[in-house]
């Protein structure tokens, strides 16, 4: 994988990676799982590094950009495993946004108070 990666390019090799090293995907319930265990990961940073948490004894903040990494890994792998083209899917999600929100946020005071 290089800086020019797709998100298309990057569902093909966690596939690769998941057949050649992990064997098999795990189950999906398991995925979910994991993905849970991951975001509460990077929500453990946002919250010490930019909330008001104070951080533990040992634990860093500097791992943010591997946790959302993890995050997107197993994102990209419930969708290999449940037949989900995130290129396709986030082309489709942008354009209702923007259909949908294009004066919402303009529109909304709290935004610019």
């Amino acid at each position: 994988m290089h800086e020019n990666t797709t998100i298309r390019d990057a569902q093909s090799e966690v596939h690769a990676w998941i057949t050649k090293y992990g064997v098999r995907y795990f189950s999906e319930l398991t995925n979910m799982a994991i993905l849970t265990e991951e975001v509460g990961e990077v929500a453990r940073i946002i919250a010490r590094k930019y909330g008001d948490q104070s951080a533990k004894a040992g634990e860093s903040d500097s791992d943010l950009d591997d946790e959302l990494a993890d995050v997107l890994w197993v994102i990209i792998c419930l969708a290999n495993q449940t037949g989900v083209d995130l290129t396709e899917a986030f082309v489709k999600n942008m354009a209702k946004k923007t259909e949908r929100d294009q004066l919402r946020h303009l529109n909304n005071d709290k935004l610019f108070a």
